[in-house]
């Protein structure tokens, strides 16, 4: 049983068998009010979610960009899809995080949106539409049958950190690609963030990776690196409501594998980084409101919902555990500014340069990054996790499924022939 200051999770399980949960898992009482938020809340949770919006608002977004230049979207399409993933996505994170009271950022699924992308170049965007619907259709009859939690608990924790460490790593590696690209806006970060570090008195009034941002910026102002030249067409987001097409060759081609990088990959993470840091994720409570909110934001335009690994990664990155649902209040909140604003955002995003991006963000993940290798590589699983790493950082692509997923699969199945002793651990 987690610790009592751990208000984080769902309902306790009978007996300690995540199998008994109920279907859907109680939040716990009383809920909190205003007062006990602003309590809660300090300056290493708002900073959290700063950062987490940050990481969130920008190669995230790039890819949306990039998979709506493939079907030729319009500017209005464009602001609509990045309009449902922020302010959907910002409201549900709010609601679901103070009622269950732990970080629960949901965002879009990022391979997903990749996936897209591919298929925009020979489905109508109304087809791909529809298999938004449909997907958000078949994630959540997969969480009423609560089946989520059994598969979440079938999974050993070592494979599916190390899943989480080969998706993370590019972050890392990120970093030192951007000092090496562009020395002049990275060093200042990287050096800030470390000597920020040092001091334990400057952190508690100046979070590093706050400090980190802020030197980032001055560094890309000195250096005249700001390009602001195409600057926003509105300065509000208005969503379009658009009618899907229901085909079979858009259904067979990415419903499937949409739900299985939401339900196994996206959630999977999520759930594994959340767990790692010591609360309960309500799984099927998750894939419900997953489903759900994939159809909601299909209406406008917007790709699958999933809880979000690297965002709810960053929220637990520090502070007091029972406090870290605060991160997410901050997170939520500013999402659905910047989903509002989606076209001043956008543009903004374009304008700053790759590298501050690419730096901030992979400093911001560097604990969790660091976490996760010492699950993975811990005790038990060992030649699993290390398969199911080195297929997850490659860029493996079966039947439209990235190596995220087949990296499990292939950790799963080297440890069932090697390693059954510690099956048979776990189980007793």
């Amino acid at each position: 049983m987690p610790a009592p200051d751990s208000v984080a999770g769902a309902a306790e399980v009978s007996g300690g068998d995540a199998d008994r949960s109920p279907l859907v898992e109680r939040a716990p009482r009383p809920r909190v009010g205003p007062r006990t938020v602003l309590h809660d809340i300090g300056g290493t949770y708002l900073g959290n979610g700063i950062v987490g919006l940050i990481f969130s608002a920008s190669g995230p977004v790039a890819v949306i960009l990039a998979a709506g230049s493939v079907g030729e979207l319009s500017a209005a399409q464009l602001s609509s899809w990045i309009f449902g993933v922020f302010v959907l996505n910002g409201i549900l994170t709010v609601v679901a995080s103070w009622m269950y009271r732990m970080p629960l950022a949901f965002a879009w699924t990022i391979p997903g949106t990749v996936l897209v992308g591919s298929a925009l170049g020979h489905l109508s965007w109304a087809e791909v539409l529809g298999a938004f619907l449909v997907t958000g259709v078949l994630i959540l009859v997969v969480g009423m049958t609560g089946r989520v939690r059994r598969l979440m608990s079938a999974l050993p924790e070592p494979i599916v950190m190390a899943m989480v460490a080969g998706v993370f790593l590019q972050f890392g590696v990120g970093v030192v690609t951007s000092i090496g690209a562009d020395p002049v806006v990275a060093v200042p970060i990287v050096v800030v963030f470390f000597a920020l570090q040092c001091h334990g008195t400057l952190t508690r009034w100046m979070p590093p990776i706050i400090g980190a941002c802020l030197a980032g910026a001055v560094a890309v102002a000195v250096s005249g690196r700001f390009d602001f030249t195409e600057g926003p067409t509105s300065w509000i987001a208005t969503p379009v409501l658009q009618t899907p097409d229901f085909s079979v060759r858009a259904l067979l081609e990415l419903v499937v594998p949409l739900a299985i990088t939401v339900i196994v990959v996206q959630n999977g993470q999520g759930t594994a980084v959340l767990n790692a840091a010591g609360h309960r994720t309500p799984v099927n409570v998750v894939t419900m409101l997953c489903g759900a909110w994939s159809m909601l934001a299909a209406a406008v335009g917007s790709i699958s919902t999933c809880l979000a690994g690297p965002t709810n990664a960053l929220l637990v990155a520090g502070g007091e555990r029972r406090r870290q649902y605060t991160a997410a209040l901050t997170f939520g909140v500013l999402a659905v500014g910047v989903g509002l604003a989606a076209p001043v955002f956008v543009a903004l995003v374009l304008a700053m340069p790759a590298a501050f991006i690419a730096t901030v963000g992979g400093l911001a993940l560097l604990g969790a990054l660091h976490n996760a290798f010492r699950s993975a590589f811990g005790t038990r699983f060992t030649m699993g996790a290390l398969v199911t790493f080195l297929v997850s950082v490659s860029d493996l692509t079966v039947l439209n499924i990235g190596s995220a997923f087949w990296g499990l699969v292939a950790g799963i199945a080297v440890s069932w022939m090697l390693e059954r002793d510690d099956f048979r651990a776990i189980r007793a």
